[in-house]
């Protein structure tokens, strides 16, 4: 039974509809790559994005594509704190009853009414992954992170796809908390 696998820290990040992406950078826009992320079929964008909260904003913040059914802005705690947002711990694409922010590209602006959420920590992982590892979709299992600052990460959501390649992802504060380096080797470990 596998029990290591990578970590990843996700930086404060935007997904876009498609009408999103036309109101922020005009009609008929197309996304551009920047480079492809671990997930399959996901990339980050060159097309860049402000966030506007009511005590601050925050610029440059990478547009995660391709274009998704639903705009979400995937926030840490301490970007919270510059927008003046308190953003609720969710699973991705949990967004009722959330808070909203203005964004503003290239071209125009959009007041999202919601979508503003920290993400809750989880592990994508491939069918075959799941089988090596002993785990199912939407497991809760803990991640112990090795090192000077290594610690017992909980409530740690396994996310499996035929579509995922093997990846945990934190946000930044978790990250550092931990002394993470991206795609180091983290263990696995079920109640």
């Amino acid at each position: 039974m596998k029990t290591m696998l990578p970590i990843a820290r996700s930086d404060i990040h935007v997904h876009l509809t498609k009408d999103h992406i036309e109101q922020l950078f005009g009609k008929g826009y197309q996304l551009t790559k920047w480079f492809d992320l671990t997930i399959p079929g996901q990339f980050a964008c060159n097309e860049r994005v402000t966030a506007t909260g009511k005590d601050g904003s925050i610029k440059d913040i990478v547009v995660v594509g391709p274009a998704r059914d639903y705009t979400q802005l995937e926030i840490s705690f301490s970007n919270g704190l510059t927008l003046g947002i308190t953003p609720p711990l969710r699973n991705s694409g949990d967004i009722d009853n959330t808070p909203g922010a203005v964004i503003t590209g290239t071209y125009g602006k959009l007041t999202l009414e919601k979508g503003v959420i920290a993400a809750k920590r989880h592990i994508h992982m491939h069918i075959k992954d799941a089988e090596d590892f002993g785990v199912k979709d939407r497991q809760i299992v803990k991640i112990k992170v090795p090192g000077p600052r290594g610690l017992l990460f909980d409530e740690v959501l396994v996310r499996v796809s035929p579509d995922n390649a093997l990846e945990m992802h934190i946000d930044f504060d978790e990250g550092f908390a931990a002394g993470v380096e991206d795609f180091q080797l983290v263990e696995l470990v079920k109640d």
